[in-house]
């Protein structure tokens, strides 16, 4: 990766660049078939959604998937990490008028998490900001880690006790990617720029994304076909602490609204907000949805803590087979990883946001978490991603 320059430059339109774009709005959505990425397409496209009508850009590293289906989303297959592609790509995109950031590179270190997903949001901006004349708003999604601290270290420093508010102080002493990209983002969004910016932390999102390497839901779903499949025992796999507290979690959709209403509302400019359901759940509750769903056995929890990454591992061509014999689509669940799922259902310590801020700033929307997962296991059945009812009551 090469060096980036300061991010800064003027930024006053012509009257010629304004009739151009005939006003309208233009998302700029980078991840765009991520967890929160397709959701936020599905929001933009609504007759009533703020701003509308908008036309929608996305971006990704692959190409496009077949079950994205959205054939009016202008997308562009770019790899981030790579400033050779996205000057060319990225330069010619002057009527952005909102840019939706829910892209993120996993690598094995903090500190290359940092200077990887630094670079990527550097470099669009960079690219973006001398041609986007129309550019208003911002919007960086991060998460729930804003409060723990980096996942490497999780159980070993000493975090925030919860409910989490956003006026905390950031976790001093350790590198964290979402604390580079918001340094980024200020830099960017200066008064002085007239751009805008929010911030959106969600918990963990059950949402669509065959691809995203964090879905959680998706990840466990594909462990319940297999323990069908297998007349494996439906066990959850975590800690007694994940099982018993009360936490909560964060519908893509109900996200992607939050986003949308931040990045078109006064009220939310230049705000930090935590995103989650509304409600409080426990694994324990969702552990029994699921198996309700899925027609399976919900065993009483064993205190016996597997890791699904492990007891996986061998396990890709049962899954295969599942997919041929059931003409499932052939998504990538060969670069499906645990990791996630064993991470977020072992957490040593309780992890609640608090949605006041929201609430005080205007966006009043709410998830039920226990139908959230029932209604995202039958969006997968629906597109062919999971089996359909038969083969969970054969």
């Amino acid at each position: 990766m090469c060096s980036l320059l300061p991010l800064c430059c003027s930024r006053t339109e012509s009257p010629e660049a304004a009739s151009e774009h005939d006003g309208h709005n233009e998302a700029l959505i980078v991840g765009v078939t991520g967890i929160v990425g397709n959701s936020l397409v599905e929001a933009l496209q609504r007759p009533d959604a703020p701003g509308a009508p908008w036309r929608i850009r996305g971006i990704a590293r692959r190409p496009r998937p077949r079950w994205f289906e959205h054939p009016d989303v202008d997308y562009i297959q770019c790899n981030l990490l790579n400033l050779s592609e996205v000057t060319p790509k990225l330069s010619s995109l002057d009527g952005v008028t909102h840019v939706f950031w829910v892209a993120w590179e996993k690598k094995s270190t903090e500190e290359e998490n940092c200077e990887a997903n630094g670079f990527m949001l550097r470099s669009v901006l960079q690219t973006l900001l001398p041609v986007a004349k129309r550019l208003k708003h911002v919007c960086l999604q991060t998460g729930v880690k804003h409060y723990l601290g980096p996942y490497f270290h999780f159980g070993t420093i000493k975090h925030y006790r919860p409910p989490f508010c956003e006026d905390l102080p950031r976790v001093p002493g350790l590198p964290n990617f979402y604390y580079t990209l918001e340094d980024i983002l200020f830099e960017a969004c200066s008064p002085s720029s007239g751009i805008t910016w929010s911030v959106h932390r969600p918990n963990i999102i059950f949402g669509f994304a065959p691809r995203n390497h964090a879905n959680v839901l998706g990840s466990l779903a594909i462990y319940a076909a297999i323990c069908k499949h297998q007349k494996l025992s439906f066990n959850f796999p975590g800690n007694r602490q994940s099982w018993e507290t009360l936490t909560n979690v964060s519908d893509a959709d109900l996200v992607a609204e939050q986003e949308l209403w931040a990045a078109t509302n006064p009220s939310a400019k230049n705000e930090a907000f935590n995103v989650a359901d509304g409600d409080c759940t426990s694994w324990e509750r969702l552990w029994a949805v699921m198996a309700r769903e899925f027609k399976l056995e919900c065993p009483a929890y064993d205190g016996k803590p597997v890791s699904l990454e492990q007891l996986l591992k061998n396990k890709k061509n049962v899954w295969e087979q599942i997919v041929v014999e059931n003409g499932l689509l052939e998504t990538a669940v060969q670069d499906e990883t645990w990791w996630a799922v064993d991470l977020c259902l072992n957490f040593p310590f309780q992890v609640v946001s608090c949605m006041n801020k929201s609430k005080e700033h205007g966006f009043l929307s709410y998830r039920n978490s226990e139908k959230s997962v029932i209604y995202w296991i039958r969006k997968m059945k629906e597109k062919n991603i999971l089996p359909d009812d038969k083969f969970w009551t054969s």
